[in-house]
């Protein structure tokens, strides 16, 4: 079985070294020391004799990069060149630093001031967008013709707010790069080589007519997992950072509370979510599913999060693209919990809109309107659900003025 994050940080050392195999050869090799280095066992085409290529140490190279690493070994062999020989070589010729050499480097020594989700957010817009165009390529000889190619692929799928946050971390590698010594120049073309965003234009949000239709064509969506998370998403209307992070840990079912830490929270300030009781159903629904994991929500690697796309996709695919996003979500929540007259100050405490006291306690935070804010999520819970049964008619008649 592969190697896991928790594998991988649990291994403690023993008195002996002993090794995780990842597969294929690569393997985690733990010291006495506390070291743990990624190794890949492989046969010299020249000799023939088994050899050991080291990869670097974790956690400083990830268990994906080291998988990378692993297969460019690979492909390395398949020519009949040595790895080892070929990275000496390379030591000896003075091999010029890659953009994904650099754009590492800088993110490593980010991550103490980052919460986790905005490094794993980091992360994969480096992975996702940047890295297949020119993370193979010298850093040096990168020019503003090829970092504004990079943007424009990301804003030719109509993802401008992302095409800002592919430029903006484009330009914080090359600020590092620069300040380090490693570039001469910022090639980072300016916001103003940025495709313009219509005036006034917002996220798109589904409207109360469309919620019982969308919630029908949710339903059909043949992925368990991914159709689950949109739904807990709207049940709860949690930002996308905090569903795609979520972990079975955080779920209180005896309190049907969910209680978000910290470095899962855009504000950095821990927030609870009172669970409706269609929320605490459909998460013992999962369980089957996703139990196996500390992440409630996950797709191919079970001890990976999904990406921030990941349920954009499903609206996509279920033919809602242009009428709302996951961010719309709690606009229509807002709505609707605002004209059915429960107070704005117990629905802008539930969105997280407001930044906790530095005075106060994290509890008394978290805590205050509670019972109130309890109530409002059953309500909305029993409003979702009545919305996916009924015609708008019987919903209007049974979901009147409410005060909260």
């Amino acid at each position: 079985m592969p190697i896991t994050n928790t594998q991988a940080n649990n291994a403690k050392p023993q008195e002996k070294l002993y090794r995780l195999t990842d597969g294929g050869g690569l393997q985690l090799e733990v010291r006495p020391s506390g070291a743990k280095v990624w190794i890949y066992r492989y046969r010299n085409p020249n000799s023939g004799k088994q050899t050991i290529h080291t990869i670097g140490e974790y956690p400083l190279i990830s268990i994906s990069r080291a998988r990378q690493a692993h297969l460019e070994v690979k492909g390395l062999l398949t020519t009949g060149v040595d790895p080892n020989l070929h990275k000496q070589r390379a030591r000896l010729q003075g091999r010029a630093e890659t953009f994904r050499d650099v754009a590492m480097e800088w993110h490593t020594s980010r991550l103490n001031g980052w919460t986790q989700a905005n490094a794993t957010q980091t992360l994969q817009c480096l992975e996702l967008d940047i890295f297949p165009h020119i993370g193979s390529r010298a850093i040096e000889g990168i020019e503003p013709a090829d970092l504004l190619a990079v943007i424009r692929r990301v804003e030719g799928r109509g993802s401008l707010n992302k095409a800002e946050k592919v430029r903006a971390r484009l330009n914080a590698v090359f600020r590092y790069a620069l300040d380090t010594g490693k570039v001469k120049y910022n090639p980072t073309p300016s916001a103003g080589a940025m495709q313009v965003r219509e005036s006034g234009k917002h996220f798109n949000a589904l409207t109360l007519s469309d919620l019982p239709q969308f919630l029908r064509d949710l339903s059909s969506y043949r992925s368990e997992v991914l159709r689950r998370a949109v739904q807990f998403t709207l049940l709860t209307f949690a930002r996308t950072g905090s569903v795609i992070a979520a972990e079975w840990q955080e779920i209180d079912f005896e309190q049907a509370m969910w209680n978000i830490p910290a470095e899962h929270m855009k504000m950095g300030a821990a927030h609870s979510i009172p669970l409706s009781s269609q929320a605490i159903q459909l998460l013992q629904e999962l369980k089957p599913f996703t139990g196996d994991s500390r992440l409630i929500f996950y797709t191919l690697h079970r001890d990976k999060p999904m990406s921030n796309n990941a349920l954009l996709q499903v609206i996509r695919r279920i033919g809602w693209k242009d009428k709302t996003t996951i961010h719309g979500f709690r606009a229509l929540a807002s709505s609707v919990l605002h004209e059915s007259g429960f107070e704005p100050k117990i629905i802008e405490k539930q969105l997280a809109h407001e930044e906790r006291n530095k005075v106060a306690g994290a509890y008394n935070y978290m805590a205050q309107y509670m019972p109130e804010r309890v109530r409002m999520m059953q309500w909305w819970g029993d409003f979702v659900e009545a919305q996916g049964q009924a015609n708008n008619n019987v919903i209007a008649g049974k979901f009147g003025k409410m005060r909260g």
